[in-house]
């Protein structure tokens, strides 16, 4: 394309180089400028994923759960008090639900690969200042992942031939990390998922009852609940070291959220993440910035 010649010289300049798109700040953009990176393109990876079998929400509590056959952590609880009734809750289990792990993982790792696919065929070196949204398109489990990053280039380096790196990080908080004699190697992200079947106690003190078969006359711990969201961030923080391979973890981010069936009943998410970064000198400092303003 020829710009036309009565356009100012800073916006035929502008004209004249290949069209690019990015998702930093203005700020961002800048400081990578000043890294020594230069910013290439927009890049994204989206997948659909159906987490499959899921745990029991519709079926009758006199089945089984799935627990004892899907491997992982299993707790059994025990009602207290003997027979009471056919719709007293006699027992209750908190179970890792592998498969709904998995789904999360697999569909993660989808979207993560068609982003860096995307950089690889711009020539990045790495993708940076990376966002990542998890959604549920529908309640049949259907999850929707997408991914997207700014991919840029080192440059005066030849052109990148391995898998590019990628990072959460962007502008000054990279430019920090750098400077502390770390690079970024990868983003970290993993989830643990625990259902919990509430027995009785559990039941009756979600409902806010105080009573004899709640044993308790006061405030009181739901310990079942507490014990399932303390082992969901043991197995997330777990299963983010495997993903290190002797590196750091650096600007780490732990979400603890649940969502309710029926009295008590729940499903326990934790969904960490963060930056996979490896050291590669000892600290240097970054030259000071220079401010600048250009006039055309």
């Amino acid at each position: 394309m020829t710009p036309p010649s009565d356009l100012p010289e800073a916006a035929e300049r502008r004209l004249s180089d290949s069209a690019f798109s990015s998702g930093l700040s203005v700020s961002d953009f800048a400081a990578c400028l000043e890294m020594g990176l230069e910013p290439v393109g927009l890049v994204q990876g989206f997948c659909a994923m159906q987490q499959g079998a899921y745990a029991m929400g519709g079926l009758s509590r006199s089945l089984s759960p799935y627990g004892g056959t899907q491997g992982g952590y299993v707790q059994n609880y025990q009602c207290p008090h003997g027979m009471i009734s056919g719709e007293h809750r006699m027992w209750g289990q908190n179970y890792q639900q592998t498969w709904v792990e998995g789904a999360w993982s697999e569909g993660f790792a989808s979207s993560y690969s068609r982003m860096l696919e995307e950089a690889t065929e711009l020539g990045a070196h790495g993708v940076v200042g990376v966002v990542d949204s998890v959604s549920r398109l529908t309640d049949a489990n259907v999850s929707e992942f997408h991914l997207w990053g700014t991919a840029v280039k080192v440059l005066d380096t030849p052109v990148a031939t391995a898998t590019p790196w990628s990072t959460y990080l962007a502008g000054q908080r990279l430019a920090k990390v750098f400077e502390a004699g770390y690079a970024p190697v990868s983003i970290v992200a993993s989830v643990a998922s625990i259902r919990v079947w509430a027995y009785c106690v559990t039941e009756y003190l979600m409902e806010g009852s105080l009573g004899m078969w709640a044993n308790s006359t006061g405030p009181t711990e739901i310990e079942q609940i507490v014990t399932a969201k303390s082992q969901a961030r043991s197995m997330v923080r777990a299963s983010a070291r495997d993903q290190l391979h002797g590196d750091a973890l650096h600007g780490a981010t732990l979400i603890l959220g649940e969502r309710e069936f029926e009295k008590g009943d729940l499903e326990v998410e934790a969904v960490l993440r963060g930056n996979r970064i490896r050291r590669f000198k000892e600290f240097d400092p970054l030259p000071v910035p220079q401010p600048t303003v250009r006039l055309s």
